[in-house]
């Protein structure tokens, strides 16, 4: 038979367990003035209907009406009065649930020293109830920073690479889709370009985006300005063609999906964590499924800084360094981006050792490289393995505005969904064909993707030289903005901006143009002269009248070494490697 009812709850713990102590500080904090807390030492001669023996062996949760819960069951009602229902209603009605619950709990119990230890270790003397709402506020500011860049970036090109004069003019692009798909053209590239697509339209939405970035950054209509930079991105990335089809490109249409949600739950910051998982751990594991020697054999970094796509000049010196420093490079990659990204869901210290680690290599890798926003989104993502207690010294009480519960966890269910159905897609596993549809159907809208740079490192770097001529005997060179061309120039620092063009020769170089179509289409805007086009290059060889003729030729470019560079003063030295492209003039494409 019950006590007395009371006004309250009442835990009665061992106030002489040092682990106890710990965590019962935690819960006061959690359930606040909802639940009272009492040493069962000062508080057992007045509830005589718990076994003093009862005490030692676990916490005793005594409710208004009487009844007494101990052990897990203690445990999970205690969850109730924060509002998280479910361990107690699997605890009453899924099989096997409490008394696996329960063993767990009566384990810990007899270990309390152990994990007296574990505690501190992993959390600290003191452990806070976690709080996010700084840190949402700062991945926003981070975020609006990523959106500014990616619009500036892409405003500045997006003439020359889809406009009306551009290499893959969009209206071509969308009349083709149109003609293929029919009324399906709508869902499989979701675009505001339907409804207009002329060269002013395309510099507005990137004006738009510019502009609404600064909006979202400066704090005002925080939620309308995420699903605004998310459909403005959205369309010009489903518009971009090749030139948009980058990975960052597909994690900012992610994160921005995420971010629409942020405010309303702690579920949309495991979401983040569980991408940042994801992102990290995909770009380790697809090194070693691909099967290429050189990252199994641990030489991949010694080719890694002369044969990416843009080096910086810092990429000069990192490749003098000796080859056992190489190799303990690309053992390190394997290390953080395999085993760090489990950290995200250790504890709060492991999580935030973890969180450093792999902050550092997103530090590490523009460094060397230019990889556009890519660096900065990924440590935004990583921020959320933070809580608000790590950044309250820097940053004042801030607050996202918050969107409605069930969206969030309508969103974890679609997110979580789909993620787990594409990494099974990523490691070789079959997908049914209803998931495989599923997927199929979502993936124009960047909800979801895969990620994994450099899967196979590229141990050679082939150039491509544009040149043009009149007389089809003297030929002059174009000259790139920023990709290898004359061997005297340094690299360029260039991110975050992208320039896209450049990036896309990276590629057309490890294959033929063929394979690329988009480079032909550019050789003919080069024979028509056009000055979107045009803009897109550093140097016209021909200001005055565009040429008779180009052609395209490939050269092996690596970095010179000191002796080299003292002697010729030269980044690079290059070697012929024939022919990309022949020679071809107006006539040829017209024919």
């Amino acid at each position: 038979m019950g006590a007395e009812a009371r006004e309250g709850p009442l835990v009665l713990f061992d106030g002489a367990c040092g682990f106890c102590g710990i965590w019962i500080e935690y819960w006061r904090e959690l359930t606040d003035s909802r639940v009272d807390y009492v040493p069962s030492q000062q508080a057992a001669a007045n509830h005589p209907e718990v076994a003093a023996e009862e005490f030692t062996k676990s916490v005793q949760l005594i409710l208004p009406d009487g009844r007494v819960r101990s052990g897990a069951h203690a445990v999970f009602q205690l969850l109730s009065y924060t509002a998280i229902n479910w361990p107690l209603h699997f605890y009453g009605t899924m099989p096997g649930f409490g008394r696996a619950s329960e063993f767990a709990y009566r384990f810990i119990a007899d270990h309390r020293s152990l994990f007296y230890w574990l505690t501190v270790v992993f959390f600290g003397k003191q452990i806070r109830p976690a709080s996010f709402q700084k840190i949402e506020w700062l991945f926003l500011r981070l975020l609006a920073l990523v959106y500014l860049a990616a619009f500036l970036s892409l405003g500045r090109q997006v003439r020359g690479l889809i406009g009306t004069q551009g290499i893959l003019p969009i209206s071509e692009y969308l009349d083709a889709v149109r003609n293929a798909l029919g009324a399906d053209a709508w869902r499989i590239v979701p675009t505001l370009l339907w409804f207009s697509h002329s060269d002013a339209v395309l510099s507005g939405l990137c004006i738009a985006g510019a502009i609404v970035s600064i909006v979202l950054l400066a704090g005002f209509l925080e939620r309308v300005c995420l699903i605004l930079l998310y459909v403005l991105y959205l369309s010009l990335v489903s518009a971009g063609q090749e030139f948009l089809s980058f990975q960052w490109d597909m994690l900012l249409l992610e994160a921005g999906f995420l971010a629409i949600f942020l405010g309303s739950s702690r579920i949309v910051v495991w979401l983040f964590r569980i991408l940042a998982f994801r992102l990290m751990f995909s770009s380790g594991a697809v090194k070693l499924l691909s099967g290429d020697p050189s990252w199994r054999n641990l030489s991949a970094m010694s080719y890694h800084y002369f044969t990416q796509p843009l080096p910086t000049p810092v990429a000069w010196y990192f490749e003098q360094l000796p080859f056992w420093f190489q190799k303990l490079s690309t053992a390190s990659v394997f290390a953080i981006e395999l085993g760090i990204p489990f950290f995200i869901f250790l504890p709060r210290r492991a999580r935030c050792f973890g969180a450093w680690c792999l902050i550092g290599l997103q530090t590490l890798i523009p460094i060397t490289g230019n990889y556009a926003f890519f660096n900065w989104l990924a440590i935004g993502l990583l921020i959320f393995l933070f809580d608000d207690a790590a950044v309250s010294r820097w940053i004042p009480s801030r607050q996202v505005s918050a969107t409605p519960r069930k969206l969030a966890i309508a969103a974890a269910v679609l997110v979580v969904s789909l993620g787990s159905l594409q990494t099974i897609a990523t490691f070789g596993g079959r997908l049914p064909r209803i998931a495989s549809e599923l997927v199929q159907a979502v993936q124009p809208f960047g909800i979801v993707n895969t990620y994994g740079l450099f899967a196979v490192m590229t141990t050679t770097r082939p150039e491509i030289t544009i040149q043009g001529s009149n007389d089809g005997a003297n030929w002059s060179d174009y000259v790139f903005k920023y990709k290898p061309g004359p061997l005297d120039r340094r690299p360029s620092w260039v991110a975050p901006y992208q320039p896209r063009l450049d990036w896309q020769m990276w590629f057309a170089a490890l294959g033929s143009y063929r394979e690329n179509p988009w480079f032909v289409n550019f050789m003919v805007r080069l024979l028509e002269g056009s000055p979107d086009v045009l803009m897109l290059v550093e140097r016209d060889p021909f200001p005055n009248a565009p040429p008779r003729y180009v052609r395209a030729v490939i050269s092996s470019y690596r970095f010179t070494n000191w002796s080299d560079r003292r002697v010729t003063g030269n980044w690079w030295k290059a070697g012929p490697a024939g022919v990309y492209l022949r020679a071809i003039s107006l006539d040829d494409v017209r024919r």
